[in-house]
Formats: structure tokens, C-alpha cells, sequence
């Protein structure tokens, strides 16, 4: 079974950008689709971005025009860019190939926006 692993999180200003990284120890090829989720503090998890294999992308609302999810399957690794940060998207941000509350979790990578 692939593991995966987040990365790139950080404190960030809000209107700044981070981009994250999430690490496959596989192939993600054949994984289809791929989700970043978050989670905040006393709220429950959240699916912020998937992508599928064909490329198709769907967004959470609250992160449409800011956010970008792709990935590369040469390098194993998807990435969600993250733009014009906001506080409210503070958080931990897990990937994973299945949904919420399935499979396995890491621990995630958190990411701070300070006002």
C-alpha cells in the first residue's frame, strides 16, 4: 500500500502563498482520484480539493480562485498551492486517496495564516 506524506505547511501572513506537498513512497499512477482535506481546531475535517487522473479538479467554495491542486506522476507527489491565504483556511492539511473517515491518516502538515 502507498504511504503518503504532507509537507510544506507553515506561518504564513494572510494574502501570502504556500504551497504543499504531499510524497507518495509509490506510484500514485493508478491512484484515482487524490483529496486534500483540512481540518481546523474544534471543526470537523474538511475536503478542500480532488483531482482525478484525466486532470479533472473540483474545489471547495470557500477555496475557489485561490487554491490549485495538481500532481505529478513522475515525481510521485501531488501539491495544493495555496494563494491569497486567508485566516480562516488555518488548519491541518491532510491527503489521502480515499475520503473521509476512511482509510489511514498521517499526522498532516499545519498551516497558520495570521491576520
Amino acid at each position: 500500500q502507498v504511504q503518503l506524506v504532507e509537507s510544506g505547511g507553515g506561518l504564513v501572513q494572510a494574502g501570502g502563498s504556500l504551497t504543499l506537498s504531499c510524497a507518495a513512497s509509490g506510484s500514485i499512477f493508478s491512484i484515482n482520484p487524490m483529496y486534500w482535506y483540512r481540518q481546523a481546531p474544534g471543526k470537523q475535517r474538511e475536503l478542500v480539493a480532488m483531482i482525478t487522473n484525466g486532470g479533472t479538479t473540483n474545489y471547495a467554495d470557500s477555496v475557489k480562485g485561490r487554491f490549485t491542486i495538481s500532481k505529478d506522476n513522475a515525481k510521485n507527489t501531488m501539491f495544493l498551492q495555496m494563494n491569497s491565504l486567508k485566516p480562516e483556511d488555518t488548519a491541518v492539511y491532510y491527503c489521502n486517496s480515499v475520503r473521509w473517515p476512511f482509510g489511514s491518516w498521517g499526522q498532516g502538515t499545519q498551516v497558520t495564516v495570521s491576520s
